[in-house]
């Protein structure tokens, strides 16, 4: 679980780090990127807590 906790991590600082550098550039490349990496790592990040529900859930039953 800690490791996907530092892959979540990991993912949004990428994601901030692609916001600042298109901030600083100006290119919208690194917009899209940005936008992508944290798209996914939403995506993730819901499939993750998902995962954790049904395992409680499967604990209650």
């Amino acid at each position: 679980m800690l490791i996907f906790r530092w892959i979540l991590l990991l993912a949004l600082v990428a994601g901030v780090l692609c916001f600042a550098l298109y901030v600083a550039t100006g290119q919208k490349p690194w917009r899209d990127r940005g936008l992508a990496i944290v798209k996914w790592t939403v995506v993730v990040a819901l499939g993750f807590f998902a995962v954790l529900i049904l395992e409680r859930l499967a604990v209650m039953v």
